[in-house]
Formats: structure tokens, sequence, C-alpha cells
């Protein structure tokens, strides 16, 4: 199986210091649909990974998020792809979760959903704590300049993680060492 993890705000969709709070403001990237409906097509699982602590501070409820992902599913659909699982972390940054990122929970999630190993599977997102994630489950961590990305470069990167302007670059150099093999 062919799995690539995304996290959302900043990888799929702009992100916002005042958080998505409604499907209004789920604005996706310029790319990041197009690149999951290429990837899907091409016969990879795409998962989503998301930390949403606006739900435990409550600026929105699991409704608002559900319709948010329906939208990003939808709009997946439109361009010919499929997405797969999306898990959430719903907890605090202080609520003492084991699923909320930097923490490895939720990809854990995903392999026992899919069955998998994580192993050298790639994890993109835009935050250290998806980077900490990544590593601690051993998945290639990928780091893109959107979103939160160029703020985490700044700070300096582990060594061995890859950068990409977004997810639509990212997509493309999946898609060139596919079609190398």
């Amino acid at each position: 199986m062919k799995l690539l993890i995304l996290d959302r705000d900043g990888v799929i969709n702009e992100d916002s210091d005042a958080y998505i709070k409604s499907v209004a403001e789920w604005i996706p990237i310029p790319g990041s649909i197009e690149a999951i409906a290429r990837l899907s097509q091409a016969g990879w699982t795409v998962a989503v990974a998301t930390n949403q602590s606006g739900l435990a501070r409550g600026y929105y409820d699991e409704a608002t998020l559900e319709a948010m992902h329906a939208r990003l599913r939808q709009l997946v659909a439109e361009q010919g792809g499929q997405l797969g699982l999306i898990v959430h972390c719903p907890h605090g940054p202080d609520d003492g979760c084991d699923c909320r990122k930097p923490l490895p929970g939720l990809l854990q999630q995903i392999a026992a959903h899919y069955g998998v190993e994580l192993a050298g599977r790639w994890f993109v997102g835009d935050s250290p704590g998806d980077i900490a994630a990544a590593r601690a489950v051993g998945c290639q961590p990928v780091l893109v300049r959107s979103g939160k990305g160029e703020r985490t470069l700044a700070k300096g990167l582990p060594d061995g993680v890859l950068v990409f302007d977004d997810l639509a670059a990212v997509a493309a150099h999946l898609l060139a060492v596919e079609a190398d093999r």
C-alpha cells in the first residue's frame, strides 16, 4: 500500500492563528486538492492527521469539523480522487491525551486502521509538532513551506527532514519518482 499522511491546516488548507472555525474559513491552498486527487488516481492512499484543539476551546463543534472534512472530500472527488481516513485530536494542549501531535497517537490510529507499519512512510506537515510525531513512529518527516512551514524552517530542522514548497510539490515529486521506476 502506498500511504501518504498529511497534516491538515497549513498543508491542505490555509492556516490561521485564530483557528479555522467554519466551512467558510476552510480555504484550500492552491494546488492541494489537485495534488491529493492526482496521488489518489495514481494508487496512493492519502490520510489526514490533524490537531483540532479548537474543539476543546469551544470555537466550533464536531458537526462543523465534519462539515469541513465533507467539503474536503467533495473537492477531492470533484477532481477525480478519493481521500482516505481523517483522524483528529479534539483535545487542548494541557488535556494529557496521547493523540495530540507531537505525540504519535494519530499516526498510530492511521497505521492500525490500514494494518500497516509506518516506518519510511511520508508524513507531511508544517510545524515542529508534525516533524516530532513523524520521527516518533519512524515516518519520513516532510516539511512544506506553506502554513507555518517558513516559521518552522527558520527555527532549524533536525537532520533528515525533506522540505518542499507545498503539497503540490510533494505530489509532483512522488509521482515523478514513481514514473522513473
